[in-house]
């Protein structure tokens, strides 16, 4: 089972401000900057899927973007030139280090995860082409804050020394197809501008928290939980990469309805059945005609009935549970999605941050209210062979 010291790392992107030494709007954080990154990796790794017919490896993709995280929050905030000059001249000590300091909480993680992120980090062969991918969503992420923050910076000194490295980085990316499309600013961009506007968006937003989150940000959080929780069921690769996926986008239509808190929803009866309707609607009317096509059905997949786990045979979809699934579906052909883990990873991601921030004495009745109530729904639960009670445990106040 996952270790509380990693549950916090996860959190600690949060912590990390990125381009502080300029003038910036809230929401660029680490953690923002990853989850929009993973994003942009899921596009441009599509394009190369069905454009150019390339075979990518999901899995890989998902472990890749969470060691580069894991490695960037134990290497702190270090401005992006000395960090790639660091990482140049002394890069096999700098990872022998963020090893060291993450050894005792990754080496009990199923999924043999501890050696593939030591393959990772030092072996330039391992997952060479999804490096590739998710360097190129890196720069394009960074793309996109520098576009913001340029005209808020004009009179800083090396403000163009900088646009011309940002845009030097970009050029380095062009054999990738989604790269390309991405860069002539047509509706694929403006799908990553509209989910980009998810970093604005404040998690909890009617109490002061420390650190404040974005939904973005718990985007990634609850991504990554899923991914964890996967490796413990013995998820098959496409119940795993499912799994991430569908968390990953699971808050997708709040940029345009934005967070109705869960008091409201439930207030009415019918109304929050009412809320995902129109949430629905609005996803297949202003955010999937920004996409190709072929990404559609998936992406109705991950984020229609998310909370419910399925599977799906010769197009059709079957509500099943998650113990069914561990049982029967746990195979490729079924495309399987365990939504009742999904719910219960979000959960956790909003106790982790309603305690963390208790934790550091801010709080208000709203958070306590909250995270006594996760508290009390989660205590005593087992879903699908994972013990959410003793997750619980570890952040009870």
């Amino acid at each position: 089972m996952i270790r509380k010291p990693i549950l916090e790392l996860l959190h600690q992107g949060a912590h990390m401000q990125r381009w502080n030494d300029h003038i910036r709007p809230k929401g660029f954080t680490e953690l923002d900057k990853q989850a929009q990154k993973m994003v942009i990796a899921y596009v441009v790794a599509k394009f190369e899927e069905q454009e150019r017919n390339n075979t990518i490896d999901w899995r890989a993709l998902i472990e890749g973007g969470l060691f580069e995280y894991l490695q960037r929050v134990i290497l702190t905030d270090i401005k992006p030139p000395i960090y790639y000059q660091l990482m140049k001249e002394q890069g096999e000590e700098l990872n022998k280090w963020v090893v060291e300091q993450l050894k005792d909480n990754l080496e009990n993680i199923p999924g043999n995860f501890f050696n593939k992120f030591k393959s990772y980090l030092f072996d330039e062969q391992y997952s060479r082409n999804i490096k590739k991918i998710l360097k190129a969503a890196h720069h394009l992420a960074t793309f996109w804050e520098f576009k913001i923050i340029y005209s808020l910076n004009a009179n800083i000194f090396g403000i163009e020394e900088t646009k011309t490295r940002i845009e030097n980085e970009m050029e380095e990316h062009y054999e990738l197809i989604g790269v390309q499309k991405l860069m002539l600013n047509k509706k694929t961009s403006n799908f990553l501008d509209l989910v980009g506007q998810l970093r604005f968006q404040q998690r909890w937003a009617q109490s002061p928290r420390i650190p404040e989150t974005s939904v973005m940000g718990h985007m990634l959080i609850v991504a990554m939980l899923s991914y964890f929780c996967s490796l413990e069921l013995n998820a098959c690769d496409k119940r795993l990469c499912n799994n991430y996926f569908a968390a990953l986008f699971h808050d997708l239509p709040e940029v345009l309805t934005r967070d109705i808190i869960s008091p409201v929803k439930s207030s009415i009866t019918g109304l929050d059945k009412l809320i995902k309707e129109i949430e629905n609607r609005q996803v297949a009317e202003k955010i999937l005609p920004l996409l190709p096509l072929y990404m559609h059905e998936e992406i109705n997949y991950f984020i229609n009935n998310e909370f419910v786990s399925k599977t799906k045979e010769k197009g059709k979809i079957y509500i099943v549970t998650s113990r069914e699934i561990n049982e029967k579906y746990n195979k490729e052909k079924y495309c399987p999605l365990d939504g009742e883990v999904l719910k219960a990873c979000d959960n956790l991601a909003a106790f982790i941050e309603a305690t963390l921030s208790i934790s550091h004495g801010i709080t208000s009745n709203h958070l306590r209210e909250g995270a006594q109530a996760l508290y009390q729904k989660y205590k005593n639960k087992n879903i699908a062979g994972i013990e959410f009670g003793q997750i619980f445990d570890y952040f009870k106040q």
